[in-house]
């Protein structure tokens, strides 16, 4: 397996882009320059030993030089040999409900986006875990199987959006079925489906399905997003609200009983999530209470260092950079690289 060990210094690559339209804006303004002084042509005749050619060959041998320093200093390493670990932990499946409702704003920015920075928040607080991710409206979809791959759950969570889906409504019946589902075959491990919603348009089947899953030694947790009181759902534009057939704007409600007697029937707690940190501090603590087992995860250890090449590719490029001289050298004047150009 490829990997670079420093990939921070990647982010350097950026100023690569930048020195190539410095250079083209030099070479622009130089010509723009010389043709202030007179005949380009009559110029170039004056000055024979200039080299336009070998100005540039100066250029992109630096560039390419410094491109390879950055692989360098991000240091590439192949992994050569393969090894299954033991660890700690927990197999953890988030069913994210994903309906329209979940753009009201009765809990700030959103309650979608409320909900992913929970999960995002979970995620960070995981070491030896596995997670996976469903998310549901009127039908369930396996975002991400369980895995220990925390940055691919965190990719994954930046692009949900209610439209993944267009079967709307709320079927949590189906999302806690399918989560069952997704766990892996151990027997000896805490496992936890938290079904993050607010409720609307239940489907039915949601208690039956929890206390299933609970008998198979899966706890329902049920975070409740949203409030009693209720908020309207945002329209496509500024300012707007989504309206029913008769054109009155719609009003989505936490349905908190419903979410109460889901998460009761899957041996589980209910936690309401409102415009605070405390639904994320009490999810944490019912998490850590869940019996931790030996997890096997196979990673690639023995990583090689493989800058070396690289190293020696931009060391010659820099050598040869400096080498070559701004002026012509009558020696190589055969030579189709170093022939005269336009100026």
């Amino acid at each position: 397996m490829f990997r670079f060990e420093q990939p921070t210094y990647l982010f350097l690559l950026i100023a690569l882009p930048v020195m190539v339209i410095l250079f083209i804006a030099s070479n622009v303004r130089r010509k723009r320059n010389l043709r202030t002084y007179g005949d380009p042509q009559l110029l170039k005749e004056m000055m024979p030993d200039a080299s336009p050619a070998r100005y540039n060959l100066k250029f992109w041998l630096t560039f390419a030089a410094l491109f390879f320093l950055i692989l360098v200093a991000a240091r590439p390493q192949f992994g050569t040999k393969m090894e299954t670990i033991k660890r700690q932990g927990i197999e953890t499946v988030i069913a994210l409900d994903i309906s329209n409702s979940m753009l009201a704003q009765d809990v700030a920015p959103s309650r979608l986006e409320k909900s992913k920075k929970i999960i995002a928040k979970l995620v960070d607080e995981m070491q030896d875990d596995k997670i996976g991710l469903i998310v549901f409206a009127g039908e369930a979809f396996i975002q991400l199987p369980i895995t220990s791959d925390f940055i691919s759950a965190k990719m994954f969570l930046e692009t949900i959006q209610p439209d993944l889906i267009s079967t709307q409504g709320t079927d949590i019946r189906a999302a806690i079925n399918m989560a069952t589902r997704s766990f892996t075959p151990r027997e000896d491990v805490g496992r936890a489906i938290i079904i993050i919603t607010d409720g609307e348009n239940h489907e039915g089947g949601a208690e039956e399905a929890a206390k299933a899953a609970a008998e198979n030694g899966m706890l329902v947790y049920v975070l409740g997003v949203g409030s009693p009181e209720g908020s309207p759902i945002p329209g496509t534009k500024a300012n707007d609200y989504r309206k029913d057939k008769d054109g009155n704007v719609i009003v989505t409600r936490l349905n908190e009983q419903m979410c109460q007697e889901i998460a009761k029937a899957g041996g589980g707690a209910y936690i309401r999530v409102d415009n605070t940190n405390a639904a994320q501090k009490l999810l944490q603590k019912e998490i850590d209470k869940l019996a931790k087992a030996d997890l096997e995860t196979t990673v690639f250890s023995d990583y090689n260092e493989q800058f070396q090449v690289l190293a020696w590719i931009a060391f010659i490029l820099l050598a040869l950079e400096m080498l070559i001289l701004l002026r012509k050298n009558p020696l190589l004047k055969n030579i189709k690289l170093f022939r005269d150009e336009k100026a």
